[in-house]
């Protein structure tokens, strides 16, 4: 049962109701959860529904009818994010968990944490205690190895993720690891299963071998029940008749699981396949299907591997894997972050927490926040202003320590405010975000499209729109600055004949009805934001620059500066021309190089660059 608590309940009637619970012997989690606060009850109270929606502070009483009762929706409707150090599960940004089955020695498993974290995993997986089918098999180093994977971690950076075969072993997981795996012939395990639950420790429980998903969340609802939240679950594949394959993986679980559940999910396509050359194709699948995070086995040496050898990657077929995760991500609205714990150490060292914030513009819900979460995830609070200008000058003065501004679209091109900005402000761009733009026709309740006289949007939604719009001629079509803006005018209006096209997320936020999704013209509907500072911080390798330069007023003078990139070997990916502030009929040109300018050997190129242009300025390396 869940208790909906009045916005305004004192702290001393929220307590009262807590005591009174507790004392009828029921399990009680406080939550938040879509701006509401929750009470959920596990037990049977002895006052009745009725009589608790009565109880003074509580607006609300809901039953639960799933037998999961913690780990479902109907407790928790929003995604649970699973924090481990700097990395957070079930956020916007995919994370990769990858290394060898097993830890063989402190030289293996340090070559190979070495490697994983080079091609973008930001969690490092190694077996200390193996529980293998047979007893003559390696059993694993034990308390050795977990002190291997603590010293992985000292030396990396990487957070370590092993398995718990024993309730004895808890107090070496706590002193070692940072995640504890439950294996899958441990799922039913409930001994187990109570003192992982205990722990203080994020738990990846992982599908028994023929378990059902209804027993699989049973079992997480243990682990829930004892007092840890920080649940994950991994489908690892499950025995079917097919012997092909060493398991069969249940892709079809992510969306039952996203559905049913708020945990997040992290799929083995190692342990599933059991084949070495069907782990990527699994993995790029199970991206596209909604995986918030993948667990892939990495060996150095995997013909001389003691434990599942076959089903490892080599190092450079795992780094070739992430670049096509890379890519698929943005797809179905994820990232996945190559700087991702370079990114969390910056910011976990501004030591000003007010300062920790984003600039975007719009409204919670637009597509800027989105790109900062995507970026930042949720180490950084974002902060909506009202234009692209407004960004820049918080940027400036230091009220917010980055600022997020989409620079072009693939279908209506570049925005060319941000670019004359740039211009304007001393500010440097110290990293980009793709992220794909889904339109969707957003109104109140219970209002159906016939119904609609008015739509919302910015002038670039409505260009991206265009062929669905032309189906409905007799609609205004009524201009603003964002997509979130459109969404929250009309949820204030209350007017039911106006609608506004935006994403799935604000409407979500404003709790708004979908009347249609993905109502843009091309599904390759694309914004690439840049991320503004007012510095760099920190070390990080560099393959792109964004400059601004002006040329001359004399024929060639352009194309003299062309040379200098064709010369060198430099990739143009953008060439951009502006006006320049305050000098009719002259232009500022901004250009996107695919390549460190400043690097050693590019010094004759700068040089040139810097000889042929009238002015030349660096505004972002990244």
């Amino acid at each position: 049962m869940i208790l909906v608590l009045e916005s305004k309940i004192s702290q001393k009637q929220k307590d009262k109701i807590k005591n009174r619970l507790s004392d009828e012997g029921c399990i009680i989690r406080e939550i938040m959860d879509a701006g509401r606060n929750l009470i959920g009850i596990i037990g049977k109270p002895e006052k009745s529904l009725d009589e608790l929606k009565q109880m003074d502070g509580v607006a609300d009483a809901v039953p639960i009818k799933t037998s999961h009762k913690l780990v479902s929706r109907e407790f928790k409707s929003e995604d649970t994010r699973v924090k481990i150090g700097n990395v957070v599960v079930g956020g916007d940004r995919i994370v990769i968990v990858a290394g060898p089955c097993a830890v063989e020695s402190h030289d293996q498993a340090m070559s190979i944490a070495k490697e994983v974290k080079k091609y973008g995993a930001v969690l490092f997986r190694g077996g200390a205690y193996k529980p293998r089918s047979s007893p003559y098999s390696f059993q694993g180093l034990e308390e050795e190895g977990l002190k291997i994977l603590a010293d992985v971690r000292e030396k990396t950076g990487l957070g370590v993720v092993t398995e718990i075969t024993s309730p004895s072993q808890a107090d070496l997981m706590m002193k070692y690891v940072d995640v504890v795996q439950v294996g899958a012939r441990n799922m039913q395990n409930f001994e187990l299963l109570k003192c992982v639950g205990r722990m203080e420790k994020p738990v990846v429980l992982k599908r028994g071998l023929a378990s059902t998903i209804q027993e699989w969340l049973m079992s997480a609802e243990y682990i829930m029940a004892g007092g840890n939240n920080n649940v994950i679950l991994c489908e690892r594949g499950i025995r079917t008749f097919e012997p092909y394959t060493r398991n069969t993986l249940d892709l079809s679980a992510i969306p039952v699981l996203k559905k049913l559940t708020h945990l997040p999910i992290i799929i083995d396509p190692s342990h599933a396949t059991g084949i070495r050359e069907k782990v990527s194709p699994m993995a790029r699948a199970a991206v596209a299907a909604g995986a918030d995070a993948l667990m892939i086995e990495v060996h150095n040496n995997p013909d001389k591997a003691l434990s599942d050898g076959p089903q490892s990657l080599y190092p450079e077929q795992f780094g070739q894997l992430v670049r096509d995760i890379y890519v698929i991500a943005p797809v179905v609205g994820k990232q996945l972050d190559f700087d991702y714990l370079k990114k969390s150490e910056i910011i976990n060292n501004i030591k000003d927490e007010n300062s920790k914030t984003a600039a975007f513009i719009g409204e919670y819900g637009a597509y800027s926040h989105k790109a900062s979460l995507g970026y930042f995830g949720e180490e950084i609070t974002p902060c909506p202003m009202k234009t692209f200008k407004d960004i820049f000058q918080a940027v400036q003065t230091g009220i917010c320590q980055y600022g997020v501004i989409p620079l072009e679209n693939s279908l209506s091109g570049s925005i060319h405010e941000n670019f004359d900005l740039l211009q304007e402000y001393d500010l440097k761009i110290i990293g980009e975000i793709t992220i794909r733009v889904k339109h969707a026709l957003i109104a109140h309740e219970n209002v159906l499209k016939k119904d609609i006289k008015k739509i919302l949007a910015p002038p670039p939604a409505f260009s991206q729109c265009k062929n669905y719009l032309d189906q409905y001629p007799e609609i205004e079509l009524v201009p603003v600055k964002a997509t979130s803006s459109a969404v929250r005018q009309v949820k204030d209006s209350n007017d039911k004949h106006t609608a506004a096209i935006g994403s799935t997320m604000a409407a979500g936020i404003f709790k708004m009805n979908i009347l249609q999704e993905s109502i843009e013209d091309n599904p390759r509907n694309y914004t690439r934001f840049a991320i503004i500072a007012k510095e760099i911080k920190g070390h990080k390798k560099v393959d792109k620059t964004s400059i601004i330069f002006s040329t001359g007023n004399k024929p060639g003078a352009l194309f003299e500066v062309m040379k200098v990139f064709s010369e060198h070997k430099i990739n143009l990916v953008k060439l951009e021309s502006r006006p320049m502030l305050g000098k009719p009929w002259e232009y500022m040109f901004y250009a996107d190089l695919e390549a460190d300018i400043k690097a050693p050997e590019l010094a004759p190129a700068m040089e040139k660059l810097i000889e042929k242009s009238e002015n030349f300025r660096i505004i972002g390396r990244y």
